[in-house]
């Protein structure tokens, strides 16, 4: 039962076709997934493991295995690691989750959802399509955009979003990075590592980021804070040659020689296949309750495509969990 006041119009979905006649067309043999998983970061690898040793017939679909963990530098708060880099486990995730009896599609994103009477499918943008009686949606989230002049003609040519991935490309060179949380402190210091000069550009007046990471910033002498300040253009033909930034407070435009900017806004979820399918809150995170359940039944979703409040690696993998465990409770009900 749904604790969702809107739910999906069941009289609608009883005009869809049945999963095991669409499944016959578009997957010939195989008939329906038990249960499909959309996305391969922590919610989705655990998932996996969990209907795996339930001996469910599943697949995950995901363009890698790894998600954000990918990107990130040193985790120093995942349980059995005093300290582990993202892309180490992200490893141990992939080694785990290849060892079980699941089918993978990786490379490969979901882009539609289409509900059926009893479970539904997915078409990914290999226009492939897949039957299931139940779906966990794991699909994450991914970097929030400046949406400013010159950000999208010079990606990969300046503009990133991962300082794990290129900082190296700038050691030395006067850098900005945009953001005032956790992700953008942290590049921060991972560039003053090696050997930038690094302009912080806070959009708000102070920063969000935990107290220790803030120390280490302000006892560089090799970081300038702008807080209150955005960035206006990015600046550059081929290559980034600068940014223009201005103060909120006096309107002033002030322009930086930067030659790399390192973006960390934020994240915004990877929900929009899910639209109009499941419900979602005003920041586009997929509704769940306590037990991972959307708005339809046999839908679930995890991790930080949802509304849970914290996005952390352990959290997501504990709800990847309690999804599948969800799963197979929904299936035992069905039979």
């Amino acid at each position: 039962m749904s604790i969702f006041n809107e739910t999906v119009d069941q009289s609608a979905i009883n005009t869809l076709p049945d999963t095991e006649e669409k499944a016959r067309s578009s997957v010939p043999g195989s008939g329906a997934y038990d249960a499909i998983i959309i996305g391969g970061g922590p919610a989705g690898s655990t998932a996996g493991v969990y209907l795996a040793r339930k001996q469910l017939k599943t697949l995950l679909i995901s363009p890698d295995l790894g998600g954000q963990v990918l990107w990130t530098s040193d985790i120093e708060n995942y349980p059995g690691y005093e300290v582990i880099s993202g892309i180490e486990l992200a490893h141990h995730f992939q080694e785990q989750l290849k060892k079980q009896e699941i089918d993978l599609k990786i490379g490969d994103s979901v882009v539609a959802i289409h509900p059926a009477k009893t479970g539904g499918t997915v078409l990914t943008d290999k226009e492939a399509e897949y039957a299931y009686r139940t779906l966990i949606i794991a699909s994450g989230k991914r970097s929030r955009p400046l949406d400013v002049a010159g950000e999208n003609a010079l990606i990969g040519r300046g503009v990133t979003y991962c300082a794990t991935c290129d900082g190296p490309l700038y050691r030395g060179e006067e850098v900005a990075v945009v953001g005032g949380g956790n992700s953008a402190l942290t590049a921060a210091i991972e560039l003053l590592a090696l050997g930038c000069t690094v302009h912080l550009v806070n959009i708000m007046p102070g920063l969000q980021a935990d107290g220790s990471l803030i120390d280490k910033v302000r006892s560089s002498d090799h970081l300038t804070m702008h807080l209150d300040h955005e960035v206006t253009e990015i600046l550059g033909d081929k290559a980034v040659a600068g940014i223009t930034i201005r103060n909120r407070e006096t309107g002033e435009l002030i322009p930086l020689g930067v030659t790399g900017v390192f973006v960390e806004t934020g994240l915004i979820p990877n929900s929009t296949f899910a639209k109009g399918v499941v419900r979602t809150n005003e920041k586009n995170e997929i509704m769940v309750n306590c037990l991972c359940e959307t708005s339809v039944p046999g839908i679930f979703a995890a991790g930080d495509v949802t509304n849970v409040p914290d996005k952390q690696i352990v959290v997501a993998a504990g709800e990847g969990a309690k999804a599948a465990l969800g799963v197979s409770e929904y299936l035992m009900r069905l039979k």
